[in-house]
């Protein structure tokens, strides 16, 4: 387990506040601590246990799984969706089931994409002639060889 980075978990919680426009009262309020405590968090001299942590991300609408990663109390799962969770989950143009409807559709795309590269890296390589005669395509499925268009029966 990483050690807790007390400094940039509180201005991170500061920033996310900042961002969602409450005060430090309300988030106090809001989060269900004292407001001193709260100011004593975002001035890095405090270090909240994993149970404030998630009040607090309940308050500010993001994941607790965000701030323990801040916090150093998780290993973040992947680096390159972290930020972008948290932007959508701060921004205060879109309402909450809209918040949630688009980290549906980004896990969605994650999970298309870690799809196709199991299948891919699994079978054979894409592009090229098979035993059979066929090719595999981007998708990794056979199919006949004709480059051309296919033509069909004539329409009626």
């Amino acid at each position: 387990m990483a050690s807790l980075n007390v400094g940039s978990l509180g201005e991170y919680i500061r920033e996310q506040r900042r961002n969602a426009q409450y005060s430090l009262r309300q988030l106090a309020e809001a989060a269900g601590v004292s407001n001193p405590y709260l100011s004593q968090i975002e001035r890095g001299l405090r270090k909240p246990s994993a149970e404030i942590l998630q009040q607090i991300a309940k308050a500010l609408r993001i994941s607790a799984e965000t701030l323990y990663v801040q916090a150093g109390i998780l290993e973040e799962r992947r680096d390159e969706g972290l930020e972008l969770r948290a932007s959508i989950l701060a921004d205060p143009l879109i309402n909450e089931r809209q918040k949630q409807a688009l980290l549906a559709v980004y896990d969605a795309f994650l999970k298309e994409n870690a799809a196709h590269q199991g299948a891919v890296s699994d079978g054979p390589e894409t592009g090229g002639p098979q035993a059979d005669g066929s090719k595999v395509d981007r998708l990794g499925t056979a199919g006949p060889t004709t480059d051309g268009p296919k033509t069909v029966g004539p329409a009626t």
